[in-house]
């Protein structure tokens, strides 16, 4: 069966609607949702056809002509699943040899396309648009709502229910990797009966060692001293680089910074969240303008230190973390 030539303006569809055709793109901004999209691919094919060849075509080492071998008709005619999982790495003849796949597709063979970002052959994102090739979209979760909404999907989906707060503490503390936010997700599913609450999601972060920027910076702002440095430590020894735990950091105070300065203005206003403004409102108790300009200076200093100007990034930090909760109590 022949893949239509005819632009399709409707072909792209969510990752998690993926279904099998003779051609299909995965477009991957988001690793996680498209392993998951691709995982969901290769089920429908074993259902299908439990004797189903699986072949995986790498860009980098692929030589003109694999294709056509990798999808010539089978001894025994069992059912081929071929995945091309990097189109994005540039490969001028796996590029020359899938658009003129497109013309004759294979029977009883899925082809399936992953494109992971980037502008590397673009020529084939362009070709199998232009077939109708049907897409799924795996968009990258950016921003603090999009992963409160993923993750409070995830847990609907499971029958379950978790605070909106729970959530914010989640995404607070390990938004910066989905797939560490679905592990946590997952693991607090499994250890909690009934609703998930921020106490839960607080006990389970306690006992983790890889604690992130923004717990620590989430303490030093509260004034506990002692908390701030333990979780440093902590972050530190696993492995947390001293420049991310300053960036989050800065991004705490500078969310202060700016809800102080101009209390009433909107969170779009403001470019943050809603829930990112009302955390801000909380965590300015106990500080102002003087106290906030004092830690400003010190965290950018701090940044300079662990970037080269000084030989202990870590004494800098912990100097950092002593600066801030000082301040929060009016000690500078």
């Amino acid at each position: 069966m022949a893949v239509s030539k005819k632009k399709s303006a409707g072909n792209e569809h969510p990752w998690f609607s993926a279904s099998l055709a003779p051609i299909v793109l995965v477009k991957s901004a988001e690793a996680l949702l498209g392993d998951r999209a691709i995982a969901q691919l290769k089920q429908a094919a074993r259902q299908s056809d439990p004797s189903v060849e699986f072949q995986n075509v790498e860009s980098a080492r692929y030589q003109a002509g694999q294709l056509a071998m990798y999808t010539s008709p089978s001894l025994f005619g069992e059912a081929r699943f071929v995945y091309v999982p990097e189109l994005e790495q540039p490969s001028a003849p796996l590029a020359n040899d899938l658009i003129a796949y497109l013309d004759h597709p294979a029977p009883d063979v899925t082809l399936v396309i992953r494109h992971n970002g980037g502008n590397g052959n673009r020529r084939v994102l362009t070709a199998l648009q232009k077939a109708g090739v049907p897409t799924y979209v795996a968009h990258a979760l950016k921003n603090p709502r999009d992963k409160i909404e993923f993750i409070r999907a995830e847990v609907r989906n499971a029958g379950r229910n978790i605070e909106q707060r729970a959530l914010q503490a989640l995404v607070d503390a390990l938004g910066s990797d989905v797939a560490e936010l679905v592990s946590a997700t997952n693991q607090l599913l499994n250890d909690v009966e009934g609703t998930i609450t921020e106490a839960h999601v607080h006990r389970y972060q306690a006992g983790r060692m890889d604690v992130t920027g923004f717990a620590v910076a989430d303490a030093a702002i509260a004034g506990n001293m002692g908390k701030a440095l333990t979780l440093l430590r902590h972050a530190l020894a696993s492995g947390v680089e001293p420049v991310a735990l300053v960036a989050s950091i800065a991004v705490k105070i500078r969310q202060l910074a700016k809800v102080s300065a101009v209390p009433r203005r909107t969170a779009s206003e403001l470019k943050m969240a809603p829930w990112q403004v009302d955390r801000a409102a909380r965590d300015l108790r106990g500080w102002n303008e003087d106290t906030l300009a004092h830690v400003i200076q010190a965290t950018a200093q701090c940044d300079a230190e662990v970037k080269g100007l000084s030989r202990d990034p870590h004494y800098a930090l912990e100097k950092l973390i002593i600066t801030v909760t000082r301040a929060r109590h009016g000690r500078m």
